[in-house]
């Protein structure tokens, strides 16, 4: 019983971070483009914050699918 709340719990986990960082990230790219500076000097930014939010979704994500095989091996 303990094994499967474990897996919903970190499925749910990964549901809500990939929710609130696509909210993030449309909310920062949103606003680096009200900026009035030309597109040109914009792409930096968003290429940047593009990186680093998704990059940081991705080792978060390893890290849940790390523990979600450690949980099912574990019982195995």
């Amino acid at each position: 019983m303990k094994k499967e709340k474990m897996i919903i719990l970190i499925n749910w986990t990964k549901r809500i971070l990939g929710i609130t960082t696509l909210v993030v990230w449309g909310y920062i790219i949103f606003t680096i483009s009200q900026s009035p500076v030309p597109f040109r000097e914009q792409v930096p930014y968003c290429m940047g914050s593009t990186m680093l939010i998704f990059g940081i979704l991705t080792g978060i994500f390893k890290g849940l699918e790390y523990w979600e095989k450690q949980t099912i091996q574990k019982d195995m």
